[in-house]
C-alpha cells in the first residue's frame, strides 16, 4: 500500500492536476488508485468526473466516523476518490484541531485503505504548511513536491531544502522529491530556473512537465490530459513521472491475488 503525498510550498502550481494525472496515469498501469482530498477547496474530485454539486465527502463527520473509506467514491476503471466535501468553518477547524492533537487520528480515519493489498494512495494538501500535511509525515513513503518554472518557486527551493516547511522533514521513509510543472523553453526565465533546478535536485527531480495548453483543456472537460490529448507533451511528461514514482514505490501490478472491492457510495 503506497502513500504518496502531494505538496507545494505554494498555491497555483498545478499540484491538484498533477495529482489528478498521476493518479490516471498509474490506473492506466494497472493499478487500483485512490485519491484522497486535503483541501478545503474539494477540486481533486472535479478531476475524475463528480459534479460540482455533490457536496459528499468524508471531513464534516471525521469525528464521529473513524472509517473515512465509508466516503470513498467510485469514477469507474481502477480510480477511486475520497474528496473532502461541503464542510462548514466550524468543522474545517475541528478536523484540523483534531489533526494537530489527536496523533492517532490520521491513522484512525485512513486505516481500511492504508491495508488494502495493492492500492495506491495519491493524497492532496493545500499550499503551504498545515495540520494534515504535518500529521502525514510519518505515514507517508514518499512525498512529491509540486513547483513551477519559476523564480518565486525557487526562491523557496532552501524553505523546502532546510526543512522549514512543516518544521521537520518532510518524509521519514523514502524521502522527498520533486516535479517541476509548466516548464516553457520558450521564456528565458523560465528555461534557466528549469536547468538550475535539473542541476541542483539531481535525482531528486522527478521529472519536468512542459507547459502545455491541452492540459488547461482537459481539465475543463474533467478528462485525463491521456484522454484529452494522449500525444501531448504534457502526457509524456506525466507518464514518465508516473513510472519513476512506481519505480521508487516498487509498485508491481498483477499479482495473482484476487483482493475484496472497495467499499464505496
Amino acid at each position: 500500500m503506497p502513500l504518496v503525498c502531494v505538496c507545494s510550498p505554494k498555491g497555483g502550481v498545478g499540484k491538484t492536476t498533477m495529482t489528478a494525472n498521476l493518479a490516471y496515469a498509474l490506473a492506466r498501469a494497472g493499478s487500483k488508485v485512490l485519491v484522497v482530498d486535503f483541501d478545503v477547496q474539494n477540486a481533486l474530485r472535479l478531476h475524475f468526473g463528480v459534479p460540482l454539486s455533490d457536496g459528499r465527502g468524508f471531513v464534516a463527520k471525521s469525528a464521529e466516523n473513524s472509517d473515512w473509506s465509508q466516503s470513498i467514491l467510485t469514477t469507474g476503471g481502477n480510480i477511486f476518490v475520497l474528496p473532502y466535501g461541503d464542510v462548514s468553518e466550524e468543522q474545517r477547524v475541528a478536523f484540523e484541531e483534531n489533526l494537530a492533537h489527536d496523533p492517532h487520528f490520521l491513522r484512525r480515519g485512513l486505516d481500511t485503505v492504508l491495508n488494502y493489498p495493492g492500492l495506491v494512495i495519491l493524497a492532496d494538501f493545500p499550499p503551504g504548511p498545515g495540520p494534515a500535511l504535518k500529521a502525514m509525515s510519518s505515514l507517508a513513503d514518499l512525498h512529491l513536491v509540486v513547483m513551477l518554472a519559476d523564480t518565486a518557486s525557487l526562491s523557496l527551493l532552501p524553505h523546502i531544502e532546510n526543512n522549514r516547511m512543516i518544521g521537520a522533514s518532510l518524509n521519514e521513509k523514502l524521502g522527498h522529491y520533486f516535479v517541476l510543472n509548466q516548464s516553457d523553453a520558450r521564456r528565458n526565465i523560465s528555461r534557466d530556473v528549469t536547468a538550475f533546478m535539473q542541476q541542483r535536485l539531481g535525482d531528486k527531480l522527478l521529472g519536468v512537465v512542459h507547459r502545455d495548453e491541452s492540459v488547461a483543456e482537459a481539465n475543463a472537460s474533467q478528462r485525463s490530459i491521456f484522454d484529452f490529448s494522449p500525444v501531448s507533451a504534457a502526457a509524456f511528461d506525466i507518464e514518465l513521472v508516473s513510472k519513476r514514482l512506481a519505480s521508487l514505490l516498487d509498485i508491481k501490478v498483477g499479482d495473482g491475488e484476487v483482493h475484496a472491492t472497495l467499499r464505496s457510495l
